[in-house]
């Protein structure tokens, strides 16, 4: 029997892959380099930009920016991180912000633009308030994980070292996006009854949002065709291994897998971004995802 193809890894020590990392979940086929990367997210650029893993987490506007760029990579459907963004837009409790409709002209900050949170609220503001995201003075500290990929021209850069929470605090910024390091009772939801609105959307569109799946290098599936459906064998086998908790709003299977379970949810991802001036058409989940 020839020798497994090792492949360099970069994903997250989630309990759902932790079968793949101790060797409980093994192939015959294929075995996995893995490499440290803390967060996680610092594995997208590297690997957008120089494939410099073989197999890697990616946020999924990343791989959607990256597949239009012409990148040679191809999307793997296990999606590993996914989640409500209802909640991920704050302001400071003391103020201005009573609602969405008071986020036209005001500055938000958010770590990307093309950060795949920030592009499911902006879809969700622009879809259920009505907000356009170039009305909003969106400030940035830093780009696009993949090379070429310009903010459009209603976005802004920090200056450099600046710090988005600070710049919250001091109402230099009167919004902000998944905003590490504050304290909860210094900010509010600017969706008022976060949670509530969330499980109101999903009963609306059936959709659990994603946000990290898994990116190949197309050259090693072009070599040996069979390595996707035996990825993504490993990674069901590794889940059911640790099945993800149950989700309040979501039923069944919290975290599903496969193109038939993903697709509505990629495909308005998609919709959402190309709105957002991130790629220059929405795209058909085939197209990015091998399966």
């Amino acid at each position: 029997m020839s020798a497994p193809l090792i492949l360099r890894t970069a994903i997250g020590d989630y309990p759902h892959v932790r079968a793949l990392r101790d060797g409980r979940v093994t192939s015959p086929r294929v075995a996995f380099d893995f490499v440290s990367v803390a967060p996680i997210s610092r594995a997208f650029r590297p690997m957008a930009r120089e494939l410099a893993f073989d197999l890697s987490e990616m946020a999924v506007a990343t791989l959607a920016q990256a597949r239009a760029r012409s990148v040679p990579i191809v999307g793997l459907s296990a999606v590993l991180v996914r989640g409500f963004h209802h909640g991920a837009l704050v302001c400071r409790r003391d103020g201005p912000i009573g609602g969405p409709a008071d986020l036209p002209g005001r500055r938000i900050g958010v770590r990307a633009y093309s950060q795949t949170t920030g592009v499911w609220v902006r879809g969700i503001l622009a879809e259920a308030h009505g907000i356009d995201p170039a009305r909003i003075a969106w400030v940035t500290t830093e780009g696009a994980h993949v090379a070429d990929c310009p903010d459009p021209h209603w976005v802004t850069r920090a200056p450099a070292g600046a710090d988005l929470p600070a710049l919250l605090r001091d109402g230099s910024l009167d919004a902000g996006i998944a905003l590490g390091g504050l304290d909860r009772a210094e900010v509010r939801t600017v969706i008022p009854d976060a949670e509530q609105a969330a499980a109101a959307w999903y009963r609306r569109t059936g959709i659990y949002p994603v946000n990290h799946a898994l990116a190949l290098r197309a050259d090693l599936l072009a070599a040996h065709p069979w390595l996707a459906a035996e990825l993504m064998a490993l990674f069901d086998a590794a889940k059911a291994a640790a099945p993800p908790p149950p989700h309040p709003l979501v039923a069944g299977d919290p975290l599903p897998y496969g193109l038939a379970a993903n697709r509505a949810a990629i495909e308005t991802l998609t919709r959402y971004a190309a709105a957002q001036g991130l790629i220059p058409a929405a795209a058909r989940a085939d197209a990015l995802f091998a399966t």
